[in-house]
Formats: structure tokens, C-alpha cells, sequence
């Protein structure tokens, strides 16, 4: 590792630590040359995930993108910005560890209203409205009756 202070190429690590999250490593490093201390840090790197949109374009997986959208979804509900963070990490994670690069936006979506469904039926409702596209009235009502009966609130007709 090359000295910031003198450029000196040989330097000697003197405390290595992970940090909180274990994401990391810290490296507290002195340098043989100028004998100046700094510390470094060692992160893996990780593959690119890669978002298949339904046009075919190919685009980064964007974290920010999926919060977005869910915070739209979950407007005016009573839902920390926590949970949201939460849900795209799990579904971040969920991702990665199924080792494909490359992933079809609709297979995201998916993965996001299977949990997005445990935490709010509003904000569940809203995002399928959107990521469906649901074509008219009666495909909404669908999605919606289909929620009732399997919440068992299926609601009565008047008499």
C-alpha cells in the first residue's frame, strides 16, 4: 500500500479490526519511509446486479429506485422508513444469494409484493396498481377481490 504522505510503496499494517457491520476491514498502517500513519479500508467487491426491465434494456440494480417507489406505495401510511430500508436490503440479499447476475424486473416486483403484502394491504394495493399496470377498472378489482378472499373479507353484495 502506497504512503499518501510520500508515496513510499512499503508500509506495514499495525492493527487490523472489522468494522461494526462486518462489512469491512480497517487497517491501521505505518509507513517504513516517513514513519506517517493512515488507515485504510479493505471491502469486497462485489458483482454487479444487473435489472432486466421489460423492454429488454439492461440497468444497474438501484436500491434508491426500489425505495422510492416504495415509499410512494406506502404514502400517508403509518410505516417507519426503517421497515422500508429493511424490506429492499431482504430483498437485496435475496437476490445476491441466488448467485444470477442478472435479474427480470418483473421477478423483483414479484419478490417485492410477496412482502410488501405482510406489512400493508394499502401500500401492497398501490405498488401492484403500478407495477401490473393493470389495464382497467374490472383487472383492479380482480387484484383486490383476490386479496379479500384470501384474507377472508370477501365483501357481501347489498341484499
Amino acid at each position: 500500500m502506497k504512503c499518501p504522505y510520500c508515496g513510499e510503496p512499503d508500509t506495514r499494517v499495525l492493527d487490523s479490526r472489522a468494522t461494526q457491520d462486518s462489512s469491512a476491514i480497517r487497517r491501521r498502517r505505518q509507513c517504513v519511509s516517513c514513519a506517517n500513519r493512515f488507515t485504510t479500508m479493505e471491502k469486497i467487491e462485489e458483482e454487479p446486479l444487473v435489472v432486466i426491465k421489460r423492454d429488454g434494456r439492461r440497468e444497474l440494480f438501484d436500491h434508491g429506485k426500489i425505495l422510492k417507489g416504495l415509499l410512494l406505495a406506502g404514502q400517508k401510511r403509518n410505516i417507519p422508513l426503517s421497515r422500508w430500508e429493511e424490506l429492499v436490503g431482504e430483498l437485496e440479499l435475496e437476490l445476491r444469494s441466488s448467485y444470477v447476475k442478472e435479474v427480470p424486473a418483473d421477478s423483483i416486483g414479484d419478490i417485492i409484493l410477496k412482502k410488501l403484502r405482510k406489512i400493508d394491504e394499502v401500500a401492497y394495493v398501490r405498488f401492484a396498481s403500478v407495477f401490473r399496470q393493470f389495464p382497467d377498472v374490472e383487472a383492479f378489482k380482480a387484484e383486490l377481490d383476490e386479496i379479500l378472499k384470501e384474507t377472508g373479507e370477501e365483501g357481501q353484495e347489498p341484499g
